[in-house]
């Protein structure tokens, strides 16, 4: 059988390492969209167990699935990125190993995306599994800002969203334009709110207020995505001075006219010193729990 020739619209991302326990709920979730002009990219980063049988399969079975290997392990950011160049259709959305898609998900987003050519990105609500079973939603974010035409004001809500509420729309999850979804990245700690940033100066952003994806949450530690990214071990007693070195980078290689390039670097500033603040807020708090008495951590701080 050959593969449709037309260019789908929407492409759902796949990169995936050892997740033969999980792949298949997933690829299911994708597969069973109401909105079917869509394609699904799976990238194994050389896995070790039995994801690539199960994957092949998938791939036999529904000419959607497209099943791309890797020759050997190329990190966690360079799959993800090689699975978005793969891509074809007009918008990209990633998808994690264990996560999932409700039924109207990609239906939502198109029409999001159809009222408004502006549009480079599109969010939804997301429910978030932890390893228990508990699942939380959060509803409380407010799209306005992020829809506006100004680069400046929708880049200085991302980074009070960085340094709050991120996970409310976890952007690295968002659906977003081909063209935004396959730029340039660095291989760095952080570097998925370098690219949210990013994308908050590459256009207007829609939304759904609705839960049409689910994660599955899973605390980590800046070690331990060292070792997954493969950047040295040091980088994460300065990973705050290092992300905010790449945001200026990237402004001063934007659009912005001088004086919204002035106005974009005090925002990184402001982003830093907000940055120090949870950090030594999160250093007393430990020392409270060592000594026995409560913490008094907000929740956006305890992550």
């Amino acid at each position: 059988m050959s593969r449709p020739s037309r260019r789908p619209l929407v492409s759902i991302a796949l990169p995936v390492y050892n997740g033969a326990d999980t792949l298949v709920p997933v690829v299911e979730s994708v597969l069973a969209q109401t909105h079917a002009d869509l394609e699904l990219v799976i990238s194994d980063n050389a896995s070790t167990d039995d994801t690539q049988d199960i994957c092949r399969e998938l791939a036999r079975s529904d000419l959607r699935v497209v099943y791309q290997r890797q020759a050997s392990n190329v990190g966690l950011l360079n799959n993800f990125i090689s699975a978005a160049e793969r891509t074809t259709g007009t918008h990209v959305r990633w998808i994690g190993d264990d996560d999932w898609l409700e039924r109207e998900f990609v239906s939502r987003v198109v029409d999001v995306f159809a009222e408004d050519p502006r549009l480079m990105v599109v969010t939804t609500q997301v429910v978030y599994r932890d390893d228990s079973g508990v699942e939380t939603l959060d509803t409380g974010y407010d799209p306005a800002v992020m829809s506006s035409a100004d680069p400046v004001e929708r880049f200085a809500r991302m980074l009070r969203l960085l340094t709050s509420d991120f996970a409310t729309i976890d952007p690295l999850y968002a659906t977003i334009r081909r063209d935004l979804a396959t730029i340039p990245r660095k291989n760095m700690l952080r570097e998925d709110q370098v690219f949210a940033a990013r994308l908050a100066l590459g256009g207007p952003w829609g939304h759904v207020a609705a839960p049409l994806a689910g994660r599955h949450r899973e605390e980590g530690t800046a070690s331990g995505f060292a070792r997954l990214l493969g950047v040295p071990g040091w980088h994460r007693h300065v990973r705050v001075l290092l992300q905010c070195r790449e945001l200026s980078h990237w402004v001063g290689q934007s659009s912005l006219d001088p004086a919204q390039r002035r106005q974009a670097r005090a925002e990184i500033l402001s982003f830093y010193a907000r940055s120090k603040q949870i950090k030594a807020r999160r250093g007393v708090a430990r020392l409270e729990r060592l000594a026995g008495r409560p913490a008094r951590l907000a929740p956006s701080e305890a992550r």
